[in-house]
Formats: C-alpha cells, sequence, structure tokens
C-alpha cells in the first residue's frame, strides 16, 4: 500500500512538471519601427494621359501621376519596402496568397510584397485587356494577355528578387514586385513610417530599397520585449 501511495505522488509530480513546461510563456519578441525621409530635390511626377484608354481615364477624377519616386509632407517617402535582409531565423511559407490588381489602368499596389514561394492572384478589373509583364532576371521571365472578364493568374516566385513590372499595351503602367525571403518587412505609407513586430533576440541588418534611390542598410539588435527605432534617410536628385 505504501509503496502505491508513494508511485501515485510520483506521478502526480511527474504530471505537474509537465504542466509546467506546457504553459511556459513564448519568448519575448521586440518591433522595430522607423521613418524613411529625404533630403535634397526629389524629381518631379508627371501626371499620366489616359485619354487613350477613356474607360480607365473616366476612373480618376483627376490625373494620376507616376509613382516612382512618391512623397508626403515633412519628407517622407511612401512605397519604400523595409525588411530584415541578414539575421533572421527564417519561416515556413505562408499559404495566403497576395493580390496584385489591375483598376483603371494602374497597377494596385504600386509594390507588393511577398515570400519566396507565396502564391501571388494577378486580378484585371477593367472593361479592357491588358498584358502584364513582370521583368524577372533572377526568376524566369513571362508575358501574358489578361482579357476583361478573364481568370486570375496564379504564380509565385521561386528566388527572391525585385521585379519591375510592366503593361504592354499601357506604357504608363508600372509597378514592382518585391519577393523576400524574410515575413519581417513593411512598406511605407504617405507618413514615410514603417513597423516590423515580432522579432525575436537577435542581431538583424535591416534594409530600406526605394525604386528611384536604391538601398540604405542599417544594423539593430533586439534583446527581448522591446522596441527600437532606426530611422532611413534616401538623397533625393531632380532627374
Amino acid at each position: 500500500m505504501r509503496l502505491k501511495f508513494i508511485g501515485t505522488l510520483g506521478l502526480i509530480a511527474l504530471g505537474s512538471s509537465a504542466l509546467g513546461v506546457s504553459a511556459r510563456p513564448p519568448a519575448a519578441t521586440g518591433t522595430v519601427t522607423g521613418k524613411v525621409t529625404y533630403t535634397g530635390t526629389p524629381m518631379k511626377m508627371k501626371p499620366i494621359d489616359m485619354s487613350k484608354e477613356p474607360s480607365c481615364a473616366k476612373e480618376h477624377s483627376t490625373p494620376i501621376q507616376t509613382q516612382n519616386v512618391t512623397t508626403g509632407p515633412g519628407n517622407t517617402l511612401e512605397w519604400v519596402v523595409v525588411y530584415v535582409s541578414a539575421g533572421d531565423q527564417g519561416t515556413t511559407t505562408p499559404s495566403q496568397p497576395v493580390r496584385y490588381d489591375q483598376k483603371g489602368c494602374e497597377y494596385l499596389p504600386h509594390v507588393q510584397v511577398m515570400e519566396v514561394n507565396q502564391p501571388l492572384t494577378i486580378s484585371n478589373d477593367d472593361p479592357v485587356m491588358h498584358n502584364i509583364h513582370p521583368l524577372a532576371r533572377v526568376n524566369t521571365e513571362w508575358n501574358r494577355a489578361q482579357p476583361p472578364g478573364s481568370p486570375a493568374i496564379d504564380t509565385k516566385w521561386a528566388q527572391p528578387e525585385f521585379i519591375p513590372v510592366k503593361c504592354n499595351i499601357h506604357p504608363w503602367m508600372h509597378g514592382y514586385f518585391v519577393v523576400l525571403k524574410t515575413p519581417h518587412y513593411a512598406v511605407t505609407g504617405p507618413d514615410g513610417n514603417f513597423s516590423i513586430k515580432d522579432l525575436p533576440a537577435g542581431k538583424y541588418t535591416l534594409t530600406a530599397w526605394q525604386e528611384q534611390y536604391g538601398t540604405k542598410t542599417q544594423d539593430v539588435t533586439i534583446t527581448g520585449a522591446e522596441s527600437k527605432t532606426a530611422n532611413f534617410v534616401f538623397t533625393a536628385t531632380p532627374y
């Protein structure tokens, strides 16, 4: 009877120990926030003439502008991709697809970020034909017509790359596919701000990419549940 009682206590102790392990909170993660701005004089964006495609022109109350350099108040830069370029521990490929829409003869969004092998869905919401042409160099380049009302194009990219995208029918249509091997990235809005969350403890290199001005990098170290600041400043030129 005594042996049975001791054995029962042992099982209770083991169960409590196992419970303690499973209830252990996950490791704390950090966040990097910042702003992307410019010094100097940026190139002037030109209004886009869509008169040759009236169905698209009427979708815009005022002509839209080219987006190579999109600026905001306080010398901020929009459409800058900030991402972890070194130090990331990797992750599984997301199964949720990202969307790239053609509406009003414009690419929405102008810059679409995705991870390697993440599904990409390309849709034509216009009553006119588009011819989407990603100018890949590391991945395989392709060129496909997409008539109005046709099914979405489903694809993905196997290698990291910054891929310019154009429409061979409407030469003003221009955008980017940014294919990364990290889930830790952000794209700046009109205020130039970004936030990269859920970074485990470690040392990282952050890269900010802007399609006209190239890249800037800086290192940041995360030690736990903390918020770090990393600002980037590009030198703008009027050409």
